[in-house]
């Protein structure tokens, strides 16, 4: 059964890391974005939606088998990390 996860991220750089992560991912996924959204869609079915707010970043996933939702947002959360490696990201999940 599909399942879908929303999550926010207070950061001044949202904007930075929408793009590094569209962007690194786009060698194995269809990636599509401006400074302001992104969408990562994997051959999976797995997506990943963006909206980079001035203080903060918005996320989405998506997945097809809801036995992926946990390790899916734990990939994402790992990716943004390493991004953000500068500061202290903490990603809310609800």
């Amino acid at each position: 059964m599909p399942q879908t996860a929303s999550a926010t991220a207070d950061t001044e750089n949202a904007n930075r890391y929408l793009q590094q992560l569209c962007k690194h991912w786009s060698h194995k996924a269809q990636a599509k974005f401006s400074p302001e959204a992104g969408e990562i869609a994997f051959e999976s079915g797995n997506t990943l939606s963006m909206v980079a707010h001035t203080n903060h970043l918005e996320l989405q996933v998506h997945v097809p088998d809801e036995a992926d939702l946990k390790r899916f947002q734990e990939v994402v959360d790992a990716h943004l990390k390493r991004f953000a490696f500068r500061e202290d990201l903490q990603i809310i999940w609800s």
